[in-house]
């Protein structure tokens, strides 16, 4: 591959863009602007190698549930037809490795340093230049700053009373180390959501004891995940044209058509058909959108989705105490889950269901865990499972400023705004990568589509000599209130959710996703270019405020 040799254009800049991040955002960011457009760009990460979301999520049973052929870039028909997995469902190991296979096909790891976290960016006024600074007190400038920081990778760790004096070890899913070792063990794991599943599936086999701390029962249905045959494989690479075209122009752009067909209008008979075949077949995605297209938005399909789903649990767990307490009362409606006979784990009988939203956990002892009841519960390891401080947290743990100062942290104390997840007012040359208000996806689809947006306004700006580039605050607003309105319609909002950020203590229940799917966002996107960047404001003239 020819690489291009990287000048910086911008004067008095040490890098023409700084790029936070390893993972998908990142990596594609830094071959856009860097290969294809010769620009000079640096690029930091916390973690030791590439990998971001998946360098950290080492966990037991970690896999994506997103269908291999699609959790992958598009644009590289070389690494496409190169791809190699196992499985329906690609795994964390998996995923790492084609990472990084990736950044070596691309040359991506010259511009990185690793182990390197950005504490600070700054935007200077005089000189319209991104000043970056990190934990190791290194500070650089940059006329373009492009964050990667991931939806899910600031960690969300509950503090309880006794924590400190646990003799045994306390883990975080996303915070993984190598070598931990369960099998043999009596393990404890706080939460019970699509990481929770995932550990609790893989480690009720091995362990001495999983006592399962449960806050809130979920809709779990099968994942289906299955070996793949070297002939599907083939045929999938065979007509990737024709997947991404389906995928980009899709709602949530999983590899599957999405129903058209509302289950308000089927016979009860034909929706438990329809339903029996997802769950054969598996995958949360599909058995949402895949099998009628109204469970999102009417309380009577998703009633009749939930209730299937209800009988199953029933039919599947022995005990009926257990399967009361795994029973949902919310409305289905989070994130939909899958796991490998998840209900099935608790007919085991080293398997114990803690409900913790009844009997609360009062404190960590010597030991163990102990219950609001009194109960107390031995253990070795406990592992939380609870998931992140979604879509805004890396952005609010970081000192983050823009024009005279303006903290982002303070900008978005009731709730991240952000316009079209990828830009802020009074925030020039800031380009989010899955940031707030941004589509609920596949990810990497939707990746691929704001980073190549992103590269596409750097080469306009570049082409044109212009200085800084940010909405106004009017598109903004606008955009966080379609993102609102568009959620409305939805039942997601009505279900306490870290969609919503209900999942962190304090923080504000507001919406954080375009929810009218990846071909509806994409639609905005180029009319926007299309039609010159009409809500961009280029090359602002302000006046410091002393």
């Amino acid at each position: 591959m020819t690489m291009t040799v990287e000048k910086t254009r911008t004067g008095g800049a040490d890098y023409d863009a700084v790029v936070v991040g390893a993972g998908f955002g990142g990596l594609y960011a830094v071959h856009k602007l860097r290969n294809e457009q010769g620009m000079n760009v640096k690029a930091y990460d916390n973690a030791a190698d590439i990998g971001g979301t998946w360098f950290w999520n080492r966990y037991p049973g970690a896999v994506s549930d997103t269908e291999s052929f699609v959790y992958r870039f598009s644009f590289d028909r070389e690494l496409l037809q190169r791809g190699r997995w196992k499985n329906r469902y690609v795994t964390q190991p998996e995923i790492l490795a084609y990472l990084n296979e990736v950044a070596d096909h691309l040359d991506l790891r010259r511009s990185y340093e690793f182990n390197t976290k950005v504490s600070a960016a700054q935007f200077d006024d005089a000189t319209g230049l991104w000043k970056v600074t990190t934990d190791k007190g290194q500070a650089v400038t940059a006329k373009y700053l492009i964050t990667g920081l991931g939806l899910l990778s600031a960690t969300n760790l509950p503090k309880f009373k006794g924590m400190d004096t646990f003799k045994g070890r306390i883990l975080h899913t996303g915070a993984w180390p190598e070598g931990v070792e369960l099998a043999g063990k009596r393990v404890g794991i706080i939460g019970t959501g699509s990481t929770g599943v995932q550990v609790i599936t893989a480690t009720a086999p091995i362990a001495k004891h999983l006592t399962v701390f449960q806050r809130s029962a979920q809709f779990v249905v099968p994942i289906g995940n299955t070996p793949q045959d070297a002939e599907t494989i083939a045929r999938q690479k065979a007509t990737y044209d024709d997947i991404w075209k389906q995928v980009k122009s899709s709602a949530v752009a999983f590899g599957f058509e999405e129903s058209t067909i509302p289950a308000e209008t089927a016979s009860p008979e034909e929706r438990d058909r329809v339903f029996e075949a997802a769950w054969q077949r598996g995958g949360g995605f599909y058995f949402m959108f895949g099998t009628f297209s109204d469970i999102a938005t009417s309380q009577v399909a998703n009633d009749a989705a939930a209730d299937f789903i209800k009988r199953k649990l029933k039919q599947i767990v022995k005990d009926p105490e257990t399967a009361r307490k795994l029973t949902p009362s919310d409305l289905y409606a989070k994130r939909p889950l899958c796991g490998d006979d998840y209900y099935g784990v608790y007919n085991r009988d080293n398997v114990t269901l803690a409900d913790v939203k009844a009997d609360p956990i009062a404190e960590f002892t010597l030991t163990g865990i102990r219950l609001a009841s009194g109960a107390e519960h031995e253990l070795d390891v406990v592992i939380f499972a609870t998931g992140f401080d979604a879509v805004d947290g890396n952005y609010t743990r970081m000192d983050m400023r823009g024009r005279n100062g303006v903290s982002l942290r303070d900008m978005w104390k009731e709730g991240p705004l952000g316009y079209l997840g990828i830009m802020e007012a009074e925030f020039p040359n800031l380009f989010m990568i899955l940031g707030p208000n941004g589509p609920f996806t596949n990810l990497p689809p939707s990746i691929e589509t704001q980073v190549e947006w992103i590269a596409d306004m750097v080469k306009t700006m570049e082409a044109k000599g212009l200085k800084t580039s940010e909405p106004t605050a009017q598109a903004r607003d606008q955009w966080v209130e379609l993102c609102r309105t568009i959620a409305n319609m939805t039942l997601f909002p009505k279900a306490e959710s870290w969609i919503f950020g209900a999942n962190i203590p304090g923080k504000k229940n507001t919406v954080m996703f375009y929810l009218a799917g990846l071909g509806n966002y994409r639609k905005v996107l180029s009319g926007l270019s299309e039609s010159g960047y009409p809500t961009i404001i280029f090359d602002r003239a302000v006046e410091c405020v002393a």
